[in-house]
């Protein structure tokens, strides 16, 4: 799925305002401010979860994709099944944000390391910029 650099911008200002309303709410509540800020997603990895939310909704998925990751917190006998089902359908569409957006390869990748994913399951190479190269 190529998104438009304009629909990226769009979508990096409103999870700059998701991040700052984060943050504000954990600084009222009396959180440490530099422990929230580490543990909030970028910007672009909020783009990443938004744009991998568009999809599912676009295949008509998000409502199996809920009930799964939702019956992978559970202590059913089936609860590991249903994650390792959940971060398989994940991670194909992690690697078509990749593949098709290049400029959100590192975020894609600091997304999918949440996942338990077999030794096979593989992302493209990031752009050349984006690794320091």
């Amino acid at each position: 799925m190529r998104v438009t650099d304009e629909r990226i911008e769009q979508l990096r200002h409103f999870a700059r305002i998701e991040r700052t309303a984060v943050m504000e709410f954990m600084g009222r509540r009396g959180e440490d401010p530099l422990n929230t800020l580490a543990d909030l997603p970028s910007v672009d990895e909020l783009v990443v979860r938004e744009l991998r939310d568009e999809m599912l909704e676009r295949r008509g998925q998000m409502a199996e994709f809920t009930m799964a990751r939702l019956a992978a917190t559970s202590s059913a006998d089936d609860a590991a099944q249903h994650r390792a089902n959940a971060d398989k359908v994940e991670f194909e569409l992690l690697r078509e944000i990749a593949e098709h957006n290049p400029e959100l390869t590192v975020a894609v990748w600091q997304v999918a390391d949440r996942l338990e994913l077999p030794d096979s399951a593989q992302m493209p190479a990031p752009p050349r910029d984006a690794a320091g190269s």
